[in-house]
């Protein structure tokens, strides 16, 4: 039978075959040498939205309407507050009707002019009457669209500081917005594996008991201070609740010599050393083994253990090295 360890990381021979001793059946294991070895960790991470933004309008003024509250879904381009603009409605209509006066009379002292009517300067003086009413006009346009709060993204309202009423000055944050496309997660990792990601590669990670994978997008370039760590950030295909713990699940290639074994099969000496069993033409022999990694119920270990050795599980402490088990 085999058994994958870990996503096939690692694979044990179990010899379905039973030795008797002393009335006991023993189980054995054939085990293989390995070149490396693959380890399992995990790095926890926080989730943080992509987009987070604190809105603000441009100019000051008085809340007419704040249409938003805390945990309210927003699509972007919606308009989520607005100033009082009737005072920038009224400079515009002036605007606007300077502007429709100025564009008559520049027609007609073309066509005047055209006839010998006028003269250049007259004609001049009525092209610069026009520029100067457009630019007016466009200047309160973009001041009427200022008193409006849009939605840069498609988010989630998550902190109202200001309410109808309140007269505020520019730049001063009204809302707070979370995007809801999609989050990702920071994670702490040792330099010398953040060095094996690649980016555009999908990554497992652990999240609410469930099993999902992120794409590793970048490497902050600020490695954490006094540490030998970078920040690598990943990005999830959907949302999920920011501020989750996310835990980045990577198994890493070691390159060692050595077996795999169930930890039940290793027995420690007094001294600290660690043993194991085998069984060489019937007899048992103990092998003095050195535990390289271990996860779970086994352990990665090397010693003068060699390919098709068998290696004594159930049974092994009613063994002593030396004796001789008479097969059956």
């Amino acid at each position: 039978m085999k058994i994958i360890f870990k996503d096939s990381l690692l694979s044990l021979f179990l010899i379905q075959s039973a030795f008797v001793f002393a009335n006991s059946n023993l189980e054995v294991l054939e085990v293989q040498k390995q070149s490396k070895y693959q380890i399992n960790k995990e790095f926890p991470g926080i989730l943080l939205p992509y987009e987070q933004s604190k809105l603000a309008f441009q100019i000051p003024g008085r809340l007419e309407l704040v249409y938003v509250d805390i945990g309210d879904k927003v699509s972007k381009g919606q308009v989520l507050a607005e100033l009082d603009n009737s005072e920038i409605t009224a400079q515009l209509n002036q605007a606007k009707a300077s502007y429709n006066l100025s564009s008559q009379i520049l027609s007609r002292f073309k066509d005047l002019r055209e006839k010998g009517h006028i003269s250049i300067q007259d004609l001049d003086k009525a092209q610069s009457d026009y520029q100067a009413s457009k630019a007016m006009k466009e200047f309160y346009e973009v001041k009427l669209n200022q008193t409006k709060l849009i939605a840069p993204f498609n988010g989630i309202i998550q902190e109202r500081f200001y309410d109808t009423g309140s007269v505020i000055s520019g730049a001063m944050p009204i809302l707070e917005i979370l995007g809801t496309d999609y989050v990702e997660a920071h994670v702490t990792i040792p330099l010398n594996i953040s060095n094996d990601l690649i980016v555009g590669n999908r990554y497992s990670f652990t999240l609410n008991d469930n099993n999902v994978e992120a794409r590793f997008t970048r490497i902050s370039p600020m490695s954490k201070s006094g540490t030998e760590s970078k920040l690598a950030i990943f990005t999830f295909d959907n949302f999920y609740t920011p501020g989750v713990i996310a835990n980045l699940k990577l198994s890493i290639e070691q390159s060692r010599r050595g077996v795999w074994v169930p930890f039940k099969s290793l027995s420690q000496s007094d001294q600290g050393l660690w043993t194991i069993y085998t069984l060489e033409n019937n007899k048992v022999v103990r092998d003095i083994v050195e535990i390289i990694y271990f996860e779970d119920e086994y352990a990665f270990i090397d010693g003068t253990i060699q390919n098709g050795d068998l290696v004594i599980l159930g049974g092994a402490s009613k063994i002593v090295a030396g004796k001789v088990i008479n097969s059956q």
